[in-house]
């Protein structure tokens, strides 16, 4: 079993590498080994199986696998010149997808390259970027917590998920693995929130985005891996939160229960004219 860090850089992390130009890269050898691989030629074949969904993505091939010549030590002193590829973390995140599902660094790897590659989506969104304030930041990624949270009910109910009751133990699964331990009516206290407010409403931009990561990365674990039971949702939700918040330790972020509340959402959706789209059901259930 693979040991996963708690306080450190992930092996995924600690292998990256930054080519002249500044951009990162990740050595194919070196990540088959992290992705417990005896042998380079058993990884070839997940290599190819990613290149092809990248082609069916629409994206180059040639921008995010790049062959190249690396050198690898063979005794004390002795190297030699071996084939490799260059990956993008585009690569990285369709290469776990196609390696041994069976592995832990496998599944633990989907689900980082996974919310990593969400990152950059959101960054690289037009929509997104040409936003200037925190309030239109808030309200955007508002709007799109209030869509994820019905998609992730969604999931969660063909899990079996099923009662109301059941669903708030769920999102308290969530909540814990992202806020460290703490459950929703923990993290009301700590914020200082009333308990009819809701958790989401005094989110500020940062604090939304990592909780949009936890919720579209639940969702599509528990789709892709078909999760069965109550129980095993529940873990779910818990680890890819836990996932979550390991990643805003690695990069320096703010811890997500010392972010401080923000005005309700409500008064900014009532200037701008927009309502948030949840189902009371869902979220009247933090």
């Amino acid at each position: 079993m693979t040991n996963l860090p708690e306080n450190n850089l992930t092996p995924f992390e600690r292998i990256k590498q930054t080519d002249p130009n500044g951009n990162e890269y990740w050595s194919a050898r070196q990540l088959a080994k992290v992705l417990e691989y005896s042998e380079y030629r058993h990884f070839q074949p997940v290599i190819e199986r990613a290149k092809e969904a990248c082609i069916n993505s629409g994206y180059p091939v040639a921008d995010h696998f790049e062959d190249i010549l690396e050198m690898i030590l063979l005794a004390k002193t002795a190297k030699r010149e071996v084939e490799s590829v260059k990956l993008s973390r585009y690569a990285c995140y369709l290469i776990v997808q196609n390696a041994d599902p069976n592995k832990e660094v496998v599944a633990w790897g989907q689900t980082y390259f996974a919310m990593q590659t969400r990152i950059q989506e959101i960054r690289q969104m037009d929509e997104y970027n040409r936003l200037s304030s925190e309030e239109e930041k808030r309200l955007f990624l508002r709007n799109e917590m209030s869509k994820h949270n019905v998609y992730l009910a969604s999931a969660a109910k063909e899990a079996g998920v099923i009662e109301p009751l059941d669903y708030a133990i769920f999102q308290n699964h969530g909540y814990m693995g992202l806020y460290g331990g703490l459950d929703a009516r923990a993290i009301h206290k700590r914020k200082g929130l009333k308990k009819n407010q809701q958790i989401l409403d005094h989110m500020g931009s940062t604090e939304l985005a990592a909780n949009l990561f936890r919720a579209t990365q639940t969702e599509e674990k528990l789709r892709r891996e078909q999760i069965k039971g109550k129980d095993a949702a529940n873990e779910t939700h818990f680890q890819v939160g836990k996932k979550v918040r390991q990643t805003i330790r690695e990069i320096g972020g703010t811890m997500p229960e010392n972010l401080p509340s923000a005005e309700s959402i409500k008064k900014l959706q009532k200037k701008s004219g927009k309502n948030s789209s949840d189902q009371g059901y869902i979220e009247g259930l933090e």
